[in-house]
């Protein structure tokens, strides 16, 4: 049996492997099952084989991860299995296995599952590699992550490097049209342009926090209110929960700023430390506007409730989601509540956008800590509000302000060391409610659904520092640590360096990144034009989303406050009080009219843009949770086969363009050719007006392909159908931990 070779990365070692593995494919049948060699390393588990992959005609490379590789911290499940002795097992990271398994089965966190069979392997090496990938998926420390040894590596021998790219950096290795740098807002001189670029006159960049001499959990630079000293935010911060004193995050061109804060735990200080905060923002307003005061811990979802909601997801997506008939199935999908969080958390993110844009008023996102909800909201406020946030950079420089830098707790969230009671998949909310809006907007965004979903997938590679740590002191304090105990000698630097995810060229091909632009884009320096005029995309009255009604609460002593109008927990409509029902109304029509208002007229698409959210208008992102179920694959259908024709219209555009500007300037005949050769999109035009229709490799799940994942239908009737099919959320230790 001859097999292919491990793709390896600088650092990545093998730790075990196994011969003669049958990695299992089709629903019905053997016939189409792989043979080759099973390998577990420090970084991912890795099947190699020579044997084609069939039933696939198309397969999107990763340049770090081969065709049947998984990363050990996209594992979620680890289980074993003995036919003979009808006996499974979920493997822990220290467990011992007292039976040789027949079959391996690897749940991961993407909602992918890949089923090995050892019939013809050695039962003793077969043991030994189930072993050592619940060992080496579930690690015990933070420096046990391969993004450690990789970068341990690169420091002793500075010649190697994946693909060619040093670590570190903010490259978008995307294309020469967004070949600019992503901000990564460590740096003094990053937070002061984006003072600039937002017109923030009134705020400052604050360096109190060097060296993370206040707050462990803030960035060492980020902005305040000019009128606040240096001296006061040192005095206040020890009110603040973790120490994190108020963030700035946005300034719209009216003057009213967005601004992040944690509670404040000095029940003696809060109100006059709050009131002097309230008072710091309203002097950097020009209008010296109220601060109107959001408590997102009152109404919106708390992480637990979010989690509770991915795993029943995770469960309805997985377990053989088409048995049961559409209605029923539909019913299942809302009583997992997601939808109903993104709504929430779209529906309120729009309330605040009323507040900023039509009310002129600053908002104050408070939370418990100011790192969890606060997060999602802040983001898509700047979504909806800022279209730069809506290029490919600046989401992407959104992300490194709101998330990596404001302290956002990748490392526990995302659970890369496997404890799951601080575990929340607020980061895929995000993206999730993003995608809505990109569904319902396309022309406005310049990256494609399919950068969301990689993007998701970027997370759960443990090469990146940019979803490993829970804050930036994390990082420092962690890499500092590693580099003394591996004699790394940092110099200046300030902890290690690590790969950035925004290096787009470390995971893929120039080629394969045109798959994240989105070919509907209007850029503002590429205005649709229709019959030589500039043309509208234009709304409907009745697509106006009752769901927006909300009603903000009245004002006292200057800023507003929302304890008396909490929403219900189960409801999207805010309720009011009887007794504040008259002082309210006002507020309530004016809120209620201006989304009526926006509805009506023309999208602009540079400008606000807001969330449909009635009941069929937020949908499931099929792409990122049925790509891997091979019944949910609709071969020429999906989305994909509108992007496709979408493609092939904007690339004979650009080639239209392009052969007038050859025409205009009398250019040479080669360097016509070369211009022509150029394209932003994956799909190309064989020609001006090309007629050639959907090619036969596009499926609804593309550019992924669920060939070779465990299908429900494929275990009826063997020992697995009776506890994978009964298992309540995803698979319980207690079902499955029956060996004697």
């Amino acid at each position: 049996m001859a097999e292919g070779t491990l793709r390896a990365v600088t650092g990545e070692i093998v730790v075990n492997e196994v011969n003669f593995v049958r990695k299992c494919i089709a629903t019905d049948t053997s016939q189409y099952d792989l043979w080759g060699k099973l390998v577990c390393t420090n970084f991912k588990i890795s099947f190699i084989t020579d044997d084609p992959m069939p039933l696939q005609k198309f397969h999107y490379k990763n340049l770090l991860l081969g065709e049947h590789d998984v990363p050990l911290t996209c594992i979620e499940q680890i289980v074993t299995v003995n036919d003979a002795k009808r006996k499974q097992k979920v493997l822990g990271p220290n467990q011992k296995l007292k039976f040789n398994p027949t079959e391996l089965i690897i749940y991961c966190k993407d909602f992918r599952i890949v089923r090995f069979r050892f019939d013809e392997a050695g039962p003793e090496s077969a043991k030994k590699v189930c072993l050592a990938i619940a060992h080496y998926s579930q690690p015990t420390d933070l420096q046990l992550l391969f993004a450690f040894e990789y970068v341990g590596e690169i420091y002793h021998n500075p010649a190697k490097k994946v693909n060619g790219i040093d670590p570190g950096g903010g490259g978008s290795g995307i294309s020469s049209a967004s070949s600019q740098q992503t901000p990564l807002f460590e740096t003094y001189s990053d937070w002061d342009r984006e003072i600039k670029r937002t017109g923030a006159s009134e705020w400052r960049v604050c360096s109190v926090n060097e060296g993370y001499m206040i707050s462990t959990c803030l960035p060492e630079y980020f902005v305040v209110p000019s009128s606040l000293a240096d001296q006061d935010l040192k005095l206040y911060s020890y009110s603040f929960i973790g120490r994190r004193m108020p963030l700035w995050s946005w300034n719209h061109p009216n003057g009213s700023a967005l601004v992040r804060m944690a509670n404040i735990k000095d029940v003696l200080q809060q109100r006059r430390i709050d009131q002097r905060i309230c008072n710091a923002i309203t002097r950097s307003h020009p209008l010296r506007s109220d601060v109107y005061k959001s408590d997102l811990d009152k109404c919106l979802p708390n992480i637990q409730e979010i989690q509770a909601a991915h795993n029943k997801l995770k469960q309805l997506c997985v377990n053989d989601p088409f048995d049961d008939t559409e209605e029923k199935w539909l019913s299942s999908l809302e009583n997992t509540r997601w939808l109903e969080y993104i709504r929430a958390f779209l529906k309120h993110s729009a309330e605040l956008v009323y507040m900023m844009e039509c009310k002129h008023v600053s908002v104050v996102l408070q939370e418990e800590e100011g790192r969890d909800l606060s997060c999602l909201a802040a983001s898509l406020i700047q979504v909806m509000l800022d279209p730069y946030f809506r290029t490919i950079v600046g989401f992407q420089s959104l992300i490194q302000k709101e998330w990596v830098m404001a302290g956002y707790q990748f490392l526990d969230r995302c659970n890369h060391l496997k404890r799951s009671d601080k575990e929340s998949p607020l980061f895929l909310m995000f993206l999730d409610c993003v995608w809505q809006l990109l569904e319902q907007y396309p022309a406005a965004f310049e990256f494609s659904e399919v950068y969301l979903t990689i993007l998701y997938d970027s997370a759960r590679i443990s090469l990146f520092g940019t979803f490993l740590f829970n804050c930036p002191h994390q990082r420092v304090k962690e890499s500092t640590e590693f580099a003394i105990s591996k004699n790394i000698q940092l110099g200046d630097e300030k902890g290690l360096r690590f790969p950035c995810v925004w290096d787009w060229s470390l995971q893929f091909t120039s080629r394969d990144r045109l798959l994240f632009h989105n070919p509907l884009y209007v850029g503002k320096s590429t205005p649709s034009v229709h019959n030589g005029a500039p043309r509208t995309f234009k709304r409907s009255k009745k697509n106006y989303s009752s769901t927006l009604r909300g009603v903000p609460p009245a004002i006292k002593n200057g800023i507003i406050g929302e304890q008396e109008f909490l929403p219900r927990r189960n409801s999207l409509i805010l309720k009011l009080k009887p007794e504040f029902f008259h002082s309210a109304e006002g507020q309530s029509h004016s809120m209620e009219q201006y989304f009526r208002d926006w509805f009506a007229k023309p999208v602009d698409l540079h400008g606000v843009i807001l969330p449909h959210l009635s009941g069929t208008q937020i949908k499931l992102w099929k792409l990122c949770y049925f790509r891997w179920v091979p019944e949910a694959q609709i071969n020429h259908g999906g989305s994909i086969t509108a992007f496709h024709r979408a493609s092939l219209l904007a690339d004979e555009v650009d080639m239209l363009n392009r052969s007038l500007r050859q025409y205009k300037s009398n250019s040479s005949l080669q360097g016509h050719c070369s211009e022509l050769d150029q394209s932003r999109m994956y799909f190309r035009a064989n020609g001006l007006n090309d007629t050639s229709g959907t090619p036969d490799f596009l499926s609804s799940s593309f550019p992924f392909s669920p060939v070779g994942n465990l299908c429900r239908r494929s275990i009826l009737g063997t020992p697995l159908s009776k506890f994978l099919s009964g298992a309540k959320i995803w698979l319980s230790t207690e079902t499955l931990a029956n060996e004697d």
